[in-house]
């Protein structure tokens, strides 16, 4: 029997939590209903799904999806995010790519460690998850006095319509993710 479980693979056989089984619920009747994305979502299925509150009363749903399907849903992405966001009316839907984070090597050990596995690839490579469909096109990393630091994030303005009201979403997700303060902006363009 084909059901909505199908649509969640948790590592080493653990049991979804009542909210992942909700989203992969979701999935699963969008896989039903929507025709546009029937045919894209038939071999797809999500890792886990955590709910983030954001400021406020507004909340984000974030999603982990497994590596090696990331391309196939950053193609149905917009559609997708889309869908989900009427189903989980009020809260805004981001996609993640699950990658693990190595530690380095042992002294003396002739094993390397891939570069794609380090934390800062891993960090850099889920800012650019969040941020989806726009396009990081530039950083700016700002040190204070005290020693903290923050990151700005440019994005690209071409997105800004589609975007522009889950910036504070996308600075909350990844300081929750990461542990890192980021302020996305939009770069400043010279109009005459």
């Amino acid at each position: 029997m084909y059901t909505s479980r199908k649509k969640i693979h948790k590592d080493k056989d653990a049991e979804p939590t009542e909210f992942e089984e909700s989203v992969a619920q979701a999935l699963f009747d969008l896989e039903n209903t929507n025709q546009e994305l029937k045919s894209e979502l038939k071999d797809l299925y999500i890792n886990s799904a955590v709910q983030i509150d954001v400021s406020g009363n507004r909340k984000a749903v974030v999603i982990h999806v497994p590596y090696r399907l990331r391309k196939v849903f950053r193609k149905i992405h917009v559609r997708l995010v889309r869908e989900l966001e009427k189903k989980f009316s009020g809260k805004d839907v981001i996609l993640i790519a699950t990658r693990r984070i190595m530690r380095p090597p042992k002294k003396g050990s002739a094993v390397q460690r891939p570069r794609s596995r380090t934390l800062m690839s891993v960090h850099e490579n889920m800012l650019e998850d969040i941020v989806v469909p726009a396009e990081i096109v530039g950083k700016h990393v700002r040190y204070h006095l005290d020693g903290s630091k923050i990151m700005k994030v440019f994005l690209d303005p071409k997105e800004r319509n589609n975007t522009e009201y889950k910036l504070e979403t996308f600075a909350s997700v990844y300081r929750r993710l990461s542990g890192r303060d980021v302020v996305f902006e939009y770069p400043l363009t010279a109009e005459a």
